[in-house]
């Protein structure tokens, strides 16, 4: 049995892989696969309508908002935010966590002036900065909810006047949040809500013509909400599997069933990690993610020796990111507790061997 702690690319359901493998050869009975499927035809429009639904659903999104599904992953958001949201001559006010937020901050800098008012490069990003004060004259706010390659999470949405943009890439759907304390959320799919190739997007409906720039049609939002996510040619299969995933979640109990089993998952992992004399946690206790687990051995001439350990385990994807070494166990959220036993199985069993 193999065990997929890839950090995505990642883990989806096995009903899920199923039921989308039936469409590839005929999808809800039309002689065709849902690889080529008109994205005009009736069945998928039908498929858009059921998929935006269930995030409404699953995430409460009050009035007011427009839900898009998009193509580019939150590479082409960390450019398509300041274009809509950030006026000529403007400044927005970012946090500095990780990779991702310096990339998202860095294609800012393009359009306008940027203010990082805080980052935790000085710790090799191993935690969430707290303390710092967020200028009134901003156009918005972004900060990453969840850092992959270093392991930590916000949990507590920053407070501030200014419209709130967040990139939720790797922990969207995988805790309640408050989508109203947001004014613009995205996210890659490729984590917990589908495969790659789609790329969720809440925006608050009075952002539109925010920034008062002229873009390129396609990289307006106002344009996307307009056509239904058609403007384009949408990512058709991306958006099915999505639906798919989101059908299992529902029907598992929705977002606050899956955060009760992402906690045990971490808080189990996190425990031995804690406990196993042979490995220590990288990332600040208080501000662990429950998505991506970022651990070290104490001696790292064993780092080889416990990689080939996993690999004869059947735990795939465990080596840290190149940038920071280790390991990184992601645990979204279709992988199950069972392959979080088999990880500490594998780390108690190194333990004994090096007694």
């Amino acid at each position: 049995m193999k065990h997929n702690f890839g950090a995505g690319p990642c883990i989806l359901p096995k009903e899920v892989f199923e039921e989308a493998s039936k469409a590839v050869l005929d999808f809800n009975g039309t002689g065709l696969s849902i690889l080529e499927v008109s994205h005009r035809s009736k069945e998928f429009e039908a498929v858009v309508v059921e998929t935006e639904r269930l995030v409404r659903e699953l995430l409460n999104v009050p009035q007011g908002y427009s839900i898009l599904f998009l193509q580019g992953g939150a590479s082409q958001q960390f450019a398509m935010v300041p274009m809509n949201l950030l006026p000529e001559g403007g400044k927005a006010a970012y946090l500095d966590t990780g990779v991702w937020a310096t990339k998202a901050a860095k294609e800012a800098k393009k359009l306008g002036q940027v203010e990082i008012v805080a980052s935790s490069s000085d710790k090799n990003y191993t935690y969430i900065p707290k303390d710092y004060s967020i200028p009134a004259d901003a156009a918005y706010f972004h900060f990453t909810s969840n850092n992959t390659i270093y392991g930590t999470e916000v949990f507590e949405t920053p407070k501030t006047s200014l419209p709130v943009v967040v990139d939720m890439s790797s922990d969207i759907l995988s805790r309640k949040i408050d989508v109203s304390e947001f004014d613009l959320i995205y996210a890659g799919a490729q984590k917990n809500m589908g495969p790659a190739g789609v790329t969720l997007v809440i925006i608050k409906d009075e952002l539109f013509g925010k920034s008062g720039r002229t873009n390129p049609t396609i990289f307006e939002y106002e344009a996307h909400a307009k056509a239904g996510s058609m403007y384009n040619t949408p990512p058709v299969f991306s958006i099915y599997v999505s639906m798919l995933n989101l059908r299992w979640l529902k029907a598992k109990g929705g977002v606050e069933v899956i955060e009760q089993e992402n906690i045990i998952k971490a808080r189990t992992l996190y425990d031995e990690i804690d406990r196993n004399p042979f490995f220590k946690g990288t990332a600040n206790v208080e501000d662990r993610s429950r998505m991506n687990v970022t651990f070290v051995m104490e001696n790292p001439d064993l780092e080889a020796e416990f990689l080939e350990l996993a690999k004869e385990r059947g735990l795939i994807g465990i080596k840290g990111h190149r940038s920071v070494g280790g390991f990184r166990a992601s645990i979204y959220n279709a992988l199950t507790i069972s392959s979080i036993n088999a990880l500490v199985d594998a780390m108690r069993e190194f333990e004994e061997k090096h007694k």
